[in-house]
């Protein structure tokens, strides 16, 4: 008998006690036992941010004011150097390497960037943007770099590639306006 109360005492205790963590003991509307936080892989969390990265900065394409005459059509600004690493990431990844087992490093990287080609095509109408003209620019990134991989299993040895070499080729595409931006494409006297 003894047993049995001190074995309800005991529980009521730890249900107390769990009752009392900041999960459950606010006041006011809450989620329940969905509030409770849950543990998230660092390899999702990881992908993720990666994905929001990539659509923050190189996965839209932006708008910009129509060519003036007699201006350069030139395109603004080459390729950044995060851009290329992002690039040569998804042509040859490095991470997801298991450590111990098999790693792969990039020492003493080089980054040689190149215009291919620089051209604007001829005014059409785009859907939800209007009259526009897509302005391209076509770039070859060269990357020289040291690559080291370390194997761990079966046999540990580590390979060295002091001359690494990727050419990878960029595209940076952008929309010019056409026509009087501020009034619409027509402008009407009565």
């Amino acid at each position: 008998m003894l047993k049995r109360h001190f074995a309800a005492l005991l529980s009521l205790m730890v249900l107390g006690l769990a009752l009392t963590t900041g999960c459950f003991s606010s006041v006011g509307p809450t989620l329940g036992v969905f509030s409770i936080p849950l543990p998230v892989s660092p390899y999702w969390q990881k992908n993720y941010e990666d994905k929001f990265h990539v659509h923050e900065r190189y996965a839209r394409v932006p708008i910009l004011g129509p060519l003036t005459s007699g201006g350069p059509a030139v395109a603004l600004d080459p390729p950044s150097d995060d851009e290329v690493m992002w690039a040569l990431e998804r042509a040859r990844p490095v991470q997801g390497g298991v450590p111990f087992f098999h790693e792969t490093q990039r020492n003493n990287v080089t980054i040689i960037k190149e215009k291919i080609a620089d051209y604007v095509d001829p005014p059409r109408v785009i859907p939800l943007i209007g009259p526009a003209q897509l302005h391209h620019a076509h770039y070859k990134c060269t990357v020289l770099f040291s690559e080291k991989k370390i194997v761990g299993w079966p046999f540990p040895h580590t390979l060295h590639d002091e001359e690494a070499m990727e050419v990878l080729y960029i595209d940076h595409n952008h929309f010019h306006m056409v026509g009087d931006v501020d009034f619409g494409t027509a402008s009407y006297n009565y």
